[in-house]
């Protein structure tokens, strides 16, 4: 039988701990609760959204009228290779259901010694989240792994496979957060294709110091997701103690003439950033951190309307004493206006908000 909740308050849901009442809220434990929580929204005509961990997620102070579905569908696997897929030696699949833990399928697959996720480690949020922000981290991206999801289409009202072809993967985006395809997919499934092996220096630059500062010569998947979350844990609040959406801007991403000009005004950039920049014209590769520009503004620690820049990591915003989305709202606006006025580039908020 579902588990079906009313006028519950989304900020209790999602860590950054903003957000108003939501209608009716769906838990989801099996593929066949997924039919059953569509079936309820459908009869009421109440639009839906799903929710992972919460962790990349939050809602205006109105809420949100309909059904917020919370994916509780738990297992990781590994599988064998996938029609269409080319077996080859030394590489292998792994599939795990949305409501597991990223972290989870993480240490799952670094654990037997698969190369192509460990940098992700300790990025929260589950795994039917993953390919929808194309999550990334320390150079690794899901796009580079990720082969399809098995999906509910409540356009067609049938489950399907979706190849990673078709995802239109860029930085932070896929079809399942742009275009006219949002919310009409609720990922059942994620599978992933890695390989034996490990990454080798040079890493991502934070990973690389602690690396050298240790005197790490260890490189294998798992030791490579332990280093990660120490760094990560050394910077980022834990979500579970201190109210925070994670990374809360977007990096920015230039062409090489812009970013010719970006260094020529002093401005840090990355070349040829591993992570991969949205789709254009002209291939968008160097990166300007988000947080360098933060910080360079002056603002590392400070606070603006209850929301405080991290004094760790200036891309992490902190929830110490906003209790609204206005709070928000207008700690974000004046931070990237803040930015703009000092480099001329406009920084884009990351997390998605709950709306019809």
């Amino acid at each position: 039988m579902l588990k079906i909740e009313e006028n519950v308050m989304i900020k209790n849901l999602v860590t950054m701990r903003i957000g108003g009442p939501a209608k009716f809220v769906i838990t989801v434990t099996k593929k066949e609760d997924i039919l059953e929580a569509y079936k309820f929204a459908k009869e009421r005509n109440l639009p839906v959204w799903i929710l992972g961990g919460g962790a990349n997620t939050f809602s205006k102070d109105a809420g949100f009228e309909g059904v917020i579905i919370l994916d509780r569908i738990m297992g990781i696997s590994q599988i064998e290779t996938p029609a269409g897929e080319e077996e080859k030696e030394g590489v292998a699949y792994f599939k795990a259901y949305g409501g597991e833990q990223w972290d989870n399928l993480v240490t799952f697959v670094s654990e037997r010694g698969y190369s192509g996720i460990e940098a992700m480690a300790g990025i929260p949020g589950t795994a039917g989240a993953a390919p929808v922000q194309n999550i990334g981290a320390y150079g690794q991206e899901v796009t580079q792994v990720i082969v399809s999801v098995e999906a509910y289409d409540t356009k067609l009202e049938k489950f399907v496979v979706i190849p990673a072809s078709e995802m239109k993967m860029s930085y932070r985006k896929s079809i399942f957060n742009s275009g006219e395809n949002v919310g009409r997919f609720f990922i059942y499934s994620t599978t992933v294709r890695v390989k034996k092996g490990q990454l080798n220096p040079p890493f991502y630059r934070s990973l690389q110091a602690y690396v050298d500062e240790h005197g790490e010569t260890d490189f294998s998947p798992l030791n490579i997701a332990r280093m990660v979350k120490e760094v990560r844990n050394s910077k980022l609040p834990d979500p579970e103690k201190i109210a925070s959406a994670g990374s809360f801007f977007k990096n920015v991403y230039l062409t090489d003439e812009e970013a010719d000009e970006a260094e020529a005004r002093g401005i840090q950039v990355w070349r040829n950033a591993k992570e991969v920049g949205p789709d254009s014209p002209e291939k968008r590769t160097n990166l300007v951190n988000s947080g360098w520009l933060i910080e360079e503004a002056g603002l590392k620690g400070k606070v603006f309307h209850g929301m405080k820049v991290s004094e760790k990591a200036a891309l992490i915003l902190i929830n110490e004493s906003a209790k609204s989305y206005a709070d928000l709202a207008a700690a974000r606006e004046e931070i990237a206006k803040i930015v703009f006025d000092k480099f001329g580039f406009k920084i884009e908020q990351e997390p998605d908000e709950i709306e019809a």
